[in-house]
């Protein structure tokens, strides 16, 4: 491979380092300058060696070569098919599939969808990142800035299927007294010193059960159904707490599959609820689905994951880590809308020398007539720093009384100050101030406000303006393409492995889309889009 690439209109002369076998009625159909061709010199280029390791060096080789199988599925993922039956088809009538098989059998919508799940899950993902590489020896990343922005997409599954967690809790917690009240009796009974504890409610209830199956054998107790039966007592005791524990072994299952949220899909555990923007009127259903998140560069998707956070403030951290360890260099600065606002990712960007270009969750606000005029806003109150007191509308002065500890979800720790109105009896303005009985308080995180201001400086510098214009144009119009364009609006395969495979097919398909169109309008080495001049 070389280190710098010289891309061409003509595609063809990039042939010479191989060399495809091909009926000569096929190549002569297929354009010089068709995207097929990149696609195939590109991928050529890439090494396999982790998506031949998938297969065994036993039995017998493959129909169709893993590498020509890759091509076939990434052309059909930038050509929105994605469907295995629909690539069998199209392999069959397809010209520029048919140019990719060379020659060979059209592969089976089974074969295509083995290939898909069992053998290119582990690859696929380095695979996308050499292409990356490519892309950035070929001169097609800046490398200045990296754009992040994310959306909700459907995942294959049952909306009506969910599983919520204060649910179970409620139910878990009404058996558990259900348990406790049998225990005793059962104690009494048979002169036992049962108990079940809320920890570890599974494992008595084990003990228990064992205990009357022993019971039962010890016994020859005779279990009886049906009508007019009478049943004894260890039967009765038996079936009591052998439904105890099935009851219990389907509650923690739930508990296991909720992975720390409030919820999940029966259908497909890995799958969140998530208000889904469903129409231009941005009306919202609650669907199961996954926080896809992508880091665009010079038009070019550089990086995805796959998260199960409906916020995407608790995304960025471990997005920007995986980055990290994926791609061969740091992006110096990170330029993200107001979801991602938070002081542990401030915090995060300046430990790693990152410049942040994010807008500030209350900057749309600030900019209304409302805001000013609300008295109870901290914004709009008066500040000496000497003093770190504030000053209300009153005239009344606001002290700071203790500072508390805040942890977050992901366990980060910041300082919050606690300010105190000295006195509010009688006030004026206390209705429109406070809805507090006593004395109005503020709560301010000190370290958060001051790196909110930096990066509030920083978007509003003529670079930070460049960043945030190209943001809209090159993040959010990557997911334009994407759903709209690529009509790909929720995905066909299950579990969270198989959903970033499905992304990662997807993106390097766009890519190279997007690299085709470059060179076709002469747009090689072009990174941002240049701000408009005004009069």
């Amino acid at each position: 491979m070389t280190k710098y690439l010289k891309y061409h209109k003509n595609y063809t002369e990039f042939g010479e380092t191989y060399q495809l076998v091909l009926p000569l009625r096929l190549e002569g159909l297929v354009p010089d300058d068709d995207s097929v061709r990149l696609l195939s010199h590109e991928l050529e280029e890439l090494d396999y060696t982790l998506l031949y390791q998938a297969y065994s060096a036993k039995g017998r080789n493959p129909a169709v070569d893993p590498k020509t199988m890759f091509k076939i599925l990434t052309y059909a993922y930038s050509q929105n098919i994605y469907s295995s039956r629909k690539i069998e088809i199209a392999c069959k009538r397809d010209i520029n599939f048919m140019w990719l098989l060379a020659g060979r059998k059209a592969p089976d919508h089974s074969t295509i969808a083995r290939f898909r799940t069992d053998f290119l899950a582990e690859a696929c993902e380095d695979l996308f990142y050499q292409m990356v590489s490519r892309l950035e020896k070929a001169g097609e990343l800046s490398k200045e800035t990296v754009f992040i922005d994310g959306t909700k997409l459907e995942a294959c599954a049952n909306k009506y299927t969910f599983v919520w967690r204060k649910s179970v809790g409620k139910w878990e917690e009404k058996m558990l007294r259900e348990i406790q009240e049998a225990v005793a009796l059962l104690n009494q009974d048979y002169f036992q010193p049962f108990h079940v504890d809320e920890a570890t409610r599974s494992k008595d209830l084990q003990k228990i059960c064992r205990f009357l199956d022993g019971t039962c054998l010890e016994q020859r107790t005779v279990f009886v159904h049906g009508k007019g039966k009478r049943k004894s007592k260890n039967q009765k005791y038996y079936e009591l707490f052998h439904r105890f524990l099935e009851r219990q072994t389907v509650y923690d299952w739930h508990t296991a599959s909720f992975q720390g949220r409030n919820n999940y899909c029966k259908t497909d555990p890995d799958a969140t609820f998530m208000h889904m923007k469903d129409d231009h009127m941005r009306n919202a259903q609650l669907k199961p689905g996954y926080n896809v998140q992508i880091a665009v560069d010079s038009e070019y998707i550089v990086a995805t994951d796959i998260f199960q956070d409906r916020n995407d403030v608790w995304t960025l951290i471990p997005f920007l880590k995986m980055m990290e360890g994926k791609l061969e260099f740091r992006y110096p600065s990170v330029t993200a809308d107001s979801g991602y606002e938070s002081e542990e990712a401030y915090s995060y960007l300046r430990e790693k020398q990152q410049t942040p270009y994010i807008k500030p969750q209350t900057y749309e606000k600030w900019k209304k007539r409302s805001f000013k005029q609300d008295i109870s806003k901290r914004e709009n109150m008066g500040y000496d720093t000497g003093t770190d007191i504030y000053t209300c509308h009153a005239g009344k002065k606001l002290k700071p009384l203790y500072i508390k500890k805040q942890k977050s979800k992901s366990g980060y720790m910041s300082d919050v100050t606690v300010y105190e109105c000295e006195d509010c009896t009688g006030c004026a303005y206390k209705e429109k101030c406070t809805k507090a009985k006593g004395n109005k308080r503020l709560y301010v995180s000190k370290s958060f406000l001051e790196k909110r201001q930096e990066s509030y400086a920083n978007i509003l510098s003529e670079k930070g303006m460049l960043y945030r214009m190209n943001r809209s144009i090159q993040v959010e119009g990557a997911f334009g393409v994407l759903k709209n364009d690529y009509d790909f609006q929720r995905f066909l395969l299950r579990g969270k492995t198989k959903v970033k495979l499905e992304i990662l097919l997807l993106c390097i398909g766009y890519n190279i889309n997007k690299l085709h169109a470059k060179i076709q309008k002469e747009r090689l080495g072009s990174h941002l889009f240049p701000l408009k001049k005004t009069a």
